[in-house]
């Protein structure tokens, strides 16, 4: 029988593996992308905050990151916009120096729509933020590794959608489907520059984009039942499976995308 105590991770010991290393994670505000930045500045990293509304969230996460001992900046960024993301690679390369590391973390719901009701605003908008944003930032990275003479480390979120059909939110799957076709095929294209190209599949995270349905008790004793841990994960858990993909324990990993969600996919069609 397993004890609370036992069941809790103990705390990641602090190393240094990560140190010269330069991470860009978008949408790092908060949640996911948060835990990533704290956890990656404890093990040795320089860090870029981006946001697109919270700059109080992303001062947080920058103090977080400065008293890990780690340089930081905090730069707005809307990920849909090409002249953005251009933006804040130079400013990285400006203040941080070349980004060795890059996490496309940034996305947004779709409105729960049928296909027949989703307007062409919501579906162009989803696909912009979720897909196009990692797009452009990919694209970014990858000059950037070429002039530097290659090497580096992209992990792009995605989600358990990017498999599980949801109906009345089509536009994203779409959006989490595509991107995870997006990183295997980028995956090889960059494999002689040794890139490494991963997806990490979040399941239900409890995060500030869940937190409607979290603190629900009707929908959470809903969503629960689907899930074989009957718990959400937490960003830290999700942050350090983050670690290992960009750490060089997974230099010969690429092409892969990683499920973390307590078994929800495995559960997935049960009883049928």
């Amino acid at each position: 029988m397993v004890t609370a105590a036992q069941a809790v991770s103990p705390p990641m010991p602090r190393s240094r593996f990560l140190e010269g290393q330069v991470a860009i994670i978008t949408g790092s505000d908060s949640g996911i992308g948060r835990a990533m930045a704290e956890m990656f500045a404890a093990h040795g990293a320089d860090v870029a905050i981006t946001f697109r509304t919270d700059a109080a969230g992303a001062g947080e996460a920058v103090q977080a990151v400065e008293a890990a001992g780690r340089h930081a900046i905090r730069q707005k960024v809307d990920v849909r916009e090409e002249a953005d993301v251009a933006a804040l690679f130079e400013a990285v390369t400006r203040t941080l120096g070349v980004p060795t590391i890059l996490v496309n973390n940034a996305g947004r719901n779709a409105p729960v729509a049928s296909v027949a009701d989703t307007t062409t605003a919501d579906f162009d908008d989803t696909i912009r933020t979720n897909l196009y944003g990692a797009f452009f930032c990919c694209r970014e990275f990858v000059r950037a590794r070429k002039r530097a003479g290659g090497g580096g480390k992209i992990v792009n979120v995605t989600s358990v959608h990017e498999a599980i059909p949801s109906p009345d939110n089509a536009a994203y799957g779409a959006a989490k489907g595509g991107l995870l076709t997006f990183t295997r095929s980028l995956a090889l294209e960059v494999a002689p520059l040794r890139i490494n190209v991963n997806a990490l599949a979040p399941g239900h995270i409890r995060t500030p984009m869940t937190a409607g349905r979290t603190r629900d008790p009707k929908i959470y004793a809903q969503e629960m039942k689907n899930i074989p841990w009957h718990r959400p994960g937490e960003p830290a858990e999700v942050a350090r499976l983050a670690l290992y993909l960009v750490s060089p324990e997974a230099d010969y990993v690429t092409g892969q995308s990683f499920t973390i969600d307590g078994g929800l996919k495995m559960n997935w069609g049960q009883g049928a």
